[in-house]
């Protein structure tokens, strides 16, 4: 035994060497190791004893020592494993018969020899020695009768099987691989014999006179197999590799056309190789591979021993295009991949038209939006990105407000919408154009606000990029931050200080640009639904690239589908994940054969640029995109024919406000110009120019010096931050410049007429140019007339600055036509994988379609929802964390659209809008009410709807755990062996109704089943008493001589539990060893599985003496028989139980039947019955789906509450449970959970009690644990309906009547405790004292309980007053009449009094609450959703009703 496990360990350590075997020596030494673990294994050895077998996972080892002439008749394999077989013919001329050999064994899952890479070896490999005793080698070679090897094949192993009909010519295409392997054409005629011709040939349909090899069937032999198998060896069809043609001719007799037949062929190729040790080479000479060669076994025949291997090469799928008309022939039989390829195309269809649709929106939302409210005279411009969030509820119905904060000053609020598009919508990126009269300077910071107006007006507002089109700066804003009430801060109103580049480059921010631009734009599948609008990659092109990749991967995955791999092929391990070398290739391959392709029809449609470009536009024809130039033009002609002092007064105030923003000066803005004298406006106007007159001379040295230096790059400070100034102040003065020559020609058309006085008039046009002289001052060389002439639109200004970016923008890409190409391998592409893949389902047959449709399927929907994202979001990090680079948005190729208002129209619409001012605090505290009340409203709105499906799944999972028809069975039952019974039947009476009505009824006319029929008996019915013990009570003393004999009424304490003999002969042993109960021997309850019960008198243990019935009629009758003559039943019986079990499969129900028999010692017996019925095996009717669904839901409905519970008590901590409600949900979660578990218990101990009555089918079966748990489970079930019906009256709280029903029970609640005290109190006394009078011959009162619900029934008027005045009416009429009056009249009027009056101050003192508040709003909302007037239904006739309703319209709309 050591030395086997010594020779294991080596041999696993050998065979792991030889897995990965480098090179020639290590493989030779490895292989020696081998034989020597062999020669140890022998070293002990017996001659013709049993053989030694070593298995392992990945080789086995045979060793055994036998006589020469026994060695043939031994057949040598390994049992019960996947290695070869070898079979020896008589070797008589190596030496004589009783001389032992030794037989060495070895078979590898591997090649060994795996170094070497010819060969093409594949599955188990095996070597078969004979040596001698001393170990040297016995030469096996050249034999006269081969030697029969069987080499097993993997199960998995694929081959092509194909079925002709050989009505006509049939051809079969076989590709042949390998040009030194044996095809084996496996052939099943339908008749045998059945006589045809094969030819085959290369590359083309072979004839008589042109193939490559021909034969004609049935060949000889003695089997089927062998007379229609066809092996062809290489040098037969001349080693010639490739696609070779297989014509069956059948051999018909003359004057026949056709015949009647088919015939299953099966090709595949293999090779029977040995490894040649002189040229370390794999070699086919002296091997052969036999006729009985199948896929799953090859048979080699070799003349001499050595290793062994075989090559087996399975034809790839193929698709022959010439049977294409008969493989659509077959679609009524799989019609599976047909329809699923022409389903595809027609969504592709459908999805087409959807994506047209998107891309004509889309177009839209490309191009710049030119704000409204942008003043015309106005020159500086600002391009504003303002992107939406991607989070749910992102977009907004709002109004959008923005004010832009430089250095230099503040903008004026921009309402930022567009009259032609929806704008902010979730994802999507707008584009702004904001004028301001200067230049602001480096932006600080931006302030957004919005009125929270229409249906959504929640915003999440991503980032905002603000780019200066004058200076090509751009200004980062990374909000990412709600502007909402009731979310985030709660605030609409948000200033945003500028992003430095460490903001920009945060983990946080690039992760998140980065993984919303792959999604959207990189993803292929996901930027279908999100693509950005601007992308020249359509939303078209996208869904025909998607299509093209689906049906790419479709027939690249069904080309190799089913493919058989090598088990000999070592598998790589990457962790818990491995793969093969040839699962490697087949992913390579898949990758050459669909990606090259769609990437290429993928990057034609992404480079393909327009037709024509608004750039290209802009070279050929002079644009004026935002209509500034014109526009202006048409301000300046209105303003010509309507010139008044007015509109010339707003002028100059706009001009003053416009210097007061910029120059930082506390001045009283003037909006309007009436009441205001113009000559004052300019001298303010003037005060802030003149000032300025001692830097004037500065300016201009500054400028005149800078244009004759050299400019150097100027440190941050110097002289370069000067002439920026300079420059910045130089454009503000060219813009006062023209907007004071404006001014001067309005002035001038308007006239002295116009002016109260003709010197205010005169004064008005001195001031002009006085100022108008300052600034030509200021400008200095620059001529003033080149400045009223060189303003440009917004357009120009960008179309001007960026003249090489024009140019790349014209060149870059593929050409316009290009899209054509990409159109054209679309279409290519798609129709041919999509036909081909429609061939090899065809092909493949329903069963493997189906299979290889379901994989495909698992495999795609796994790559695009989990791989692919995992991808994206791995890039990601790793840009955000390593590159960290930047993207910028290029909006230079997005034509404008908009127009902007007139000056005085502008003027009107900021005066007269709300929306230019952020909203007052008050007004945000009214939308935080308001949208608190909603959020509540909504809240409650999804607790009671919530609550309501909460209800219907627990009536429905409790409707579905009782059965209608149980009362039906059990009143079946009950009646039918309650027949013949009594309320005084003697022991003789018993006996008679267990031999009549029981027995008949328990044994049916149908064997096995009780009465009708209808129910079957499970297992055998017993009978079991109890008893007391003789003389258990003492005999009054007067009367000892008369009754010497006392039995106690039936108690634990006299039970009688004793073993007796036949007949209740004492006995002083009890056999027990027959292990059959006796009935004369006491049970206990665990014995018996049984459960104590209830009878009428008192409660039962579970125990007794039993004696069982029997399967049949005649067992029972001689069973009661022998208990009658042996007097079983005595004056000491106290109990009989008649006990079995039935099964109506008609309602699917188990009834566990208890007849009871009973006595209290008085000597008559009275009959009760216990039933109850249990459903162990769910009905498979629709019903039983409801439920199941039900119970799982609400199972889950238990985990949302207790999350919602565990929630509430984390906030409210001890606070939490002394709220009534709290222990009312708590109740109902717990009592849940205890459904759950008593659901459990009762499946398990079903289970467990069938299995029983499986195994003990002719014994009594137990089945009361079983019952106990279903009404345990009954009742849970029970009180969790009457609970979660009771909270029923916590959601009705909102009404305003149940809700003051509610507080006056609460304000009556120490009174109407005190009155319930009284009533019971009462009800004991008259219940005592009624079961004292009457409890001795009245059966309504015989005990205390029965007393007290007669006395409770007097309450409601159920009441015999004949059986209690018929006795003493004097004594019945003073006790009931008497608590009439005190309990009926006084104290329950006392009662509902204390109730009103509560009831009445309540109504006096309620106050509203705000739950009434919310279900008001809440029904509000729902009418107006279905178009109903709501309206308030208090008493409004009562004083305070109506403050309280004034007060509460006050709160509503304040």
């Amino acid at each position: 035994m050591e030395i086997h496990t010594a020779v294991s360990a080596i041999l696993e350590g050998v065979c792991s060497i030889l897995d990965i075997c480098p090179n020639k020596d290590v493989c030779d030494a490895a292989l020696l190791s081998m034989s020597n673990t062999q020669s140890a294994l022998l070293a002990f050895k017996e001659v013709d004893k049993a053989s030694i077998i070593l298995r392992k996972p990945h080789f086995r080892v045979f060793v055994n020592r036998v006589t020469l002439g026994n060695l043939h008749k031994e057949i040598i394999n390994i049992p019960n494993s996947s290695s070869l077989t070898f079979s020896l013919p008589a070797l008589s001329n190596i030496g004589p018969s009783d001389e032992p050999v030794d037989v060495r064994m070895l078979s590898l899952d591997t090649n060994p020899f795996s170094w070497n890479k010819r060969g093409n070896i594949s599955g188990p490999i095996g070597a078969l020695s004979l040596t001698r005793e001393d170990g040297s080698i016995i030469p096996v070679e050249n034999l006269s009768e081969n030697i029969e090897i069987l080499i097993p094949r993997p199960v998995g192993e694929k081959v092509e099987t194909t079925v002709l009909d050989l009505g006509n010519y049939s051809t079969v295409i076989i590709n042949i691989s390998s040009d030194d392997s044996t095809l084996v054409l496996k052939m099943v005629p339908s008749n045998d014999p059945l006589p045809f011709k094969l030819y085959l040939g290369y590359m083309d349909y072979p004839t008589e006179t042109n193939n490559v090899a021909m034969t004609e069937m049935p060949h000889q032999g003695e089997t089927q197999e062998e007379r229609y198998t066809w092996l062809l060896d290489p040098r037969d069809f001349k080693r010639y590799r490739g696609k070779h043609y297989l014509v069956v001719r059948p051999i018909v007799g003359p004057g026949i056309k056709s015949i009647n037949a088919s015939l299953s062929i099966t090709s595949f190729t293999t090779a029977c190789k040995f490894w040649n040790e002189s040229t370390s080479e794999w070699s086919t000479s002296g091997c052969r591979v036999g006729v009985q060669t199948t896929p799953l076994v090859i048979q080699c025949l070799c003349n001499h021993l050595t290793f062994f291997g075989s090559s087996f090469f399975v034809a790839p799928n193929t698709v022959d295009l010439s049977q294409t008309a008969h493989l659509f022939g077959t679609f009524g039989e799989n019609p599976v991949v047909v329809c699923f390829v022409g389903s595809l195309f027609l969504v592709y269809l459908l999805a087409i038209v959807w994506a047209r649709r998107k891309d004509i929106k889309d177009i839209v939302k490309v191009k710049v939006t030119v704000l409204e409210d942008n003043n015309p005279m106005d020159e500086n411009r600002y391009l504003l990105s303002v992107s939406t969030g991607y989070r749910r509820g992102a977009s907004t119905s709002s109004q959008v407000t923005i004010t832009l904060m430089g250095a230099e000053g503040t903008s004026e609020p921009h309402h930022l919408t567009d009259p032609k598009k929806r704008v902010f919508e979730r994802g999507a990126v707008d584009v702004f154009l904001l004028t301001t009269p200067f230049s602001l300077g480096d932006l600080q910071g931006i302030r957004l606000w919005h009125n929270n107006s229409g249906s959504h007006p929640a915003w999440y507002v991503g980032n905002v990029v603000v780019h200066d089109i004058q200076t090509d700066q751009k200004w980062h804003f990374l909000c990412n931050s709600w502007l909402a009430i009731g979310m985030g801060d709660g605030s609409v109103d948000l200033v945003v200080p500028v992003s430095t580049e460490m903001d920009l480059k945060r983990f946080s921010n690039l992760f998140y640009m980065k993984t919303t631009k792959d999604f959207s734009d990189g993803h292929l599948w996901y930027s279908v639904i999100s693509r950005p609008p601007g992308s020249n990659f359509t939303c078209v092109q996208r869904v025909s690239c998607c299509f093209t990749l689906l049906l790419c991967t479709m027939l690249t995955s069904i080309m190799f589908y089913g493919i058989p791999t090598d088990p000999s092929e070592q598998t790589m391990h990457f962790g818990h994940f491995e793969f093969t070398w040839q699962q490697f290739i087949v992913g390579v391959q898949s990758s050459l054969i669909m990606f090259p392709i769609n990437i290429l029809i993928v990057s034609i449609f992404r480079s393909t640029r327009a037709r024509e470009t608004s750039c290209c536009k802009r070279k050929t024809k002079k644009p004026d995109a935002l209509g500034l130039n014109s526009f202006l033009q048409t301000v300046t002609t209105n303003t010509e024919v309507d010139v008044s002092l007015d509109t010339i007064i707003k002028d100059i105030t706009r001009i003053a406000c416009s210097l007061s923003n910029n120059m930082k000066s506390n001045i009283q803005n003037m909006e309007s110009g009436q009441g205001v004298d113009v000559n004052a406006v300019l001298s303010m106007v003037e005060d802030f120019i003149k000032p300025n007159k001692t830097t004037i001379d500065f300016t201009k040295h500054q400028m005149q010096s800078s244009s004759n230096l050299a400019q150097p790059q100027p440190p941050e400070g110097g002289p370069g931050s000067t002439m920026e100034g300079i420059q910045r102040k130089s454009s503000k003065t060219q813009y006062l410049y023209r907007q004071l020559c404006h001014i001067d020609k309005r002035l001038s058309l308007l006239g002295p007429s116009g002016f109260p006085t003709p010197h205010s008039y005169s004064r008005a046009l001195q001031q002009i140019q006085g100022i108008k002289e300052c600034l030509e001052d200021q400008l200095g060389c620059i001529n003033p007339d080149e400045i009223t002439q060189n303003r440009l639109s917004p357009a120009d200004s960008s179309d001007g600055g960026d003249g090489h970016r024009k140019r790349a923008c014209c060149h870059r890409g593929l050409p316009w036509w290009f899209v054509f190409v990409g159109w054209l391998l679309v279409i290519a592409c798609s129709f041919v994988s999509g036909f081909f893949t429609m061939l090899y389902g065809l092909k493949f047959g329903k069963d493997r379609s189906v299979s290889w449709l379901v994989s495909m399927n698992v495999s795609f929907f796994q790559s695009v929802l989990v791989i692919q994202p995992l991808k994206v979001l791995c890039l990601a990090v790793f840009f955000a964390l390593v590159i960290k680079k930047v993207e910028n948005e290029d909006f230079q190729n997005v034509e404008f659209e908009g127009k902007t208002g007139g000056y005085k129209e502008l003027q009107m619409k900021r005066q007269n809008s709300s929306i230019y001012k952020p909203p007052p605090a008050a007004d945000i505290e009214k939308m935080k009410r308001k949208k608190v009340m909603e959020q509540k409203a909504f809240a409650l709105f999804k607790e009671i709807l919530t609550y309501v499906v909460f209800m219907w799944m627990l009536l429905l999972l409790a409707h579905g755990q009782k059965n209608p028809n149980v009362f039906f069975l059990h009143r079946h039952i009950r009646d039918s062996f309650s027949s013949k019974t009594s309320d005084t039947m003697s022991l003789a009476d018993v006996f008679t109704w267990a031999n009549t009505s029981l027995l008949s009824n328990l044994f049916g006319v149908y064997p096995g089943f009780i009465t009708d029929g209808n129910s079957k008996l499970v297992g055998n019915a017993r009978l079991r008493q109890l008893r007391v013990q003789g003389n258990s009570c003492q005999t009054a003393g007067p009367m000892l001589q008369v009754a010497p004999d006392c039995n106690a009424l039936n108690s634990w304490e006299a039970e009688d539990m004793g073993s007796y003999d036949t007949g209740w002969n004492h006995s002083e042993r009890v056999d027990t060893s027959t292990g059959t109960s006796s009935p004369w021997t006491y049970q206990t309850q665990s014995e018996l599985r049984s459960y104590p019960i209830w009878g009428q008198m008192v409660l039962y243990r579970g125990g007794g003496y039993v004696a069982e019935l029997g399967p049949d009629s005649q067992n029972a009758t001689s069973t009661l028989d022998y208990l009658f003559t042996n007097t079983w039943l005595d004056v000491h019986t106290r109990a009989i139980f008649v006990e079995f079990t039935v099964y109506n499969a008609n309602v699917n129900l188990f009834c566990i039947v208890t007849l009871l028999l009973e006595t209290s010692a008085v000597g008559a017996f009275q009959f009760h019955s216990e039933l109850h019925s249990v459903r162990l095996y769910q009905s498979s009717g629709n019903l039983h789906i409801f439920v199941i669904a039900a119970e799982i839901i609400h199972l889950l409905f238990i985990l949302y509450y207790m999350f919602l519970q565990g929630k509430l008590m984390k906030q409210q901590r001890w606070a939490y449970f002394r709220c009534k409600w709290n222990l009312l949900e708590l109740t109902i979660i717990l009592l849940s959970w205890s459904a759950v578990a008593v659901f459990i218990k009762r499946a398990v101990i079903g289970n467990r009690d069938m299995t029983y009555y499986e195994n003990h089918k002719h014994q009594f079966a137990s089945f009361y644990e079983t019952a106990t748990t279903d009404a345990v489970l009954q009742y849970l079930v029970a009180f969790l309906v009457l609970l979660a019906t009771f909270k029923l009256w916590h959601l009705l709280r909102l009404n305003p009547k149940m809700n003051m029903i509610t507080a006056a029970l609460q304000r009556a609640g120490n009174d109407i405790s005190s009155f319930l005290v009284v009533i019971l109190i009462m009800f004991v006394a008259y219940s005592v004292s009624s079961n004292v009078i009457y409890g001795w011959k009245l059966s309504s009162y015989k005990t205390f309980m029965d007393a007290l619900l007669t006395i409770i029934s007097l309450q409601i008027g159920i009441f015999n007053y004949d059986e209690v005045l018929d006795g003493s009416p004097l004594l019945g009429g003073l006790l009931f009449g008497s608590c009439i009056v005190l309990v009926t009249f006084v104290v329950l009027n006392l009662l509902l009094s204390v109730i009103l009056v509560a009831f009445k101050r309540e109504r006096l003192h309620h106050k509203p609450s705000e739950e009434e508040e919310i279900a008001n709003l809440m029904l509000k909302n729902i009418c107006g959703l279905f178009g109903i007037r709501y309206g308030d239904t208090s008493d409004v006739h009562r004083p305070e009703a109506k403050q309280d309703r004034g007060h509460e319209q006050q709160q509503k709309y304040s």
